[in-house]
């Protein structure tokens, strides 16, 4: 089937969908079976969402997923109401490409997820949304979200690993902003999680500190070339550390390298 050929039988799906939602709204609903209608309705916006997402028309699959999210949260169902808010956010991120937007859903979906006690679900979003604020430099948000994902995982002992990913990037977020912050955060992750001491993370932001107090682009860049060789850095990391040497004296703009 052709993208036209999609488009139609989205088109087609969601009349019908809403004419569940009108016919469940009748007087007699309750007689005739409203929220079998109703549940229909919501499993026909969602498949006229993925025809459209099939064909590229990426708003008007946001719209059917939007039209499935009022009802599904009408009727309660926010578990179900959140993994469409997922949906909605990733066209935002890889097809549209508007962060702000993905960054709401993302939020939404975590509200959600936390009503339902769902934390870790709720903590997937989080972390969507504090990896794309510190991107966008909004580094308050970031750092509260990583410090609040963080204290929550370090007491599981399935999650505690994870807990130093968290701090270590509430901490070069301090970074950015202010170097007196960034120790002082130091101070406070290695108080709450002690295993945090121990890790190479922590270690390299020691490092990293020592050579930003002393304006030594040369030995920052070692820190990170040696953390690198064993812990390759994602680009997410990649940035931030280069925000921070940019902030070396006689650095400058950098070469806009770390190796």
């Amino acid at each position: 089937m052709d993208n036209a050929g999609k488009e139609r039988e989205a088109v087609q799906l969601m009349a019908e969908a809403e004419k569940r939602v009108k016919a469940s709204h009748s007087f007699l609903r309750g007689l005739f079976g409203g929220n079998t209608r109703i549940e229909e309705a919501c499993e026909m916006y969602t498949r006229a969402a993925n025809m459209f997402k099939m064909a590229k028309n990426w708003s008007e699959a946001i719209n059917c997923l939007n039209a499935a999210i009022d009802i599904y949260t009408d009727m309660g169902r926010f578990t179900i109401a959140a993994k469409h808010h997922i949906t909605i956010a990733e066209i935002y991120e890889t097809e549209l490409v508007d962060i702000e937007k993905a960054i709401a859903h993302y939020e939404q979906s975590a509200d959600y997820y936390k009503g339902e006690e769902s934390n870790s679900s709720a903590n997937k979003c989080l972390l969507k949304v504090a990896a794309y604020a510190a991107q966008l430099e909004q580094y308050q948000k970031a750092i509260e979200i990583y410090e609040q994902v963080g204290a929550n995982t370090m007491d599981n002992p399935l999650l505690k690993y994870s807990a130093k990913d968290y701090f270590f990037k509430a901490a070069l977020c301090h970074f950015i902003v202010d170097e007196l912050n960034a120790k002082l955060a130091l101070e406070k992750y290695e108080e709450m999680f002690p295993a945090f001491t121990d890790s190479r993370e922590c270690k390299l932001l020691k490092k990293l500190l020592e050579a930003h107090e002393e304006q030594n682009s040369e030995a920052y860049t070692e820190a990170v070339k040696e953390f690198d060789s064993i812990s390759r850095l994602d680009q997410w990391l990649t940035t931030m550390l280069l925000r921070i040497k940019k902030s070396i004296q006689g650095d400058g703009e950098g070469d806009g390298d770390l190796k």
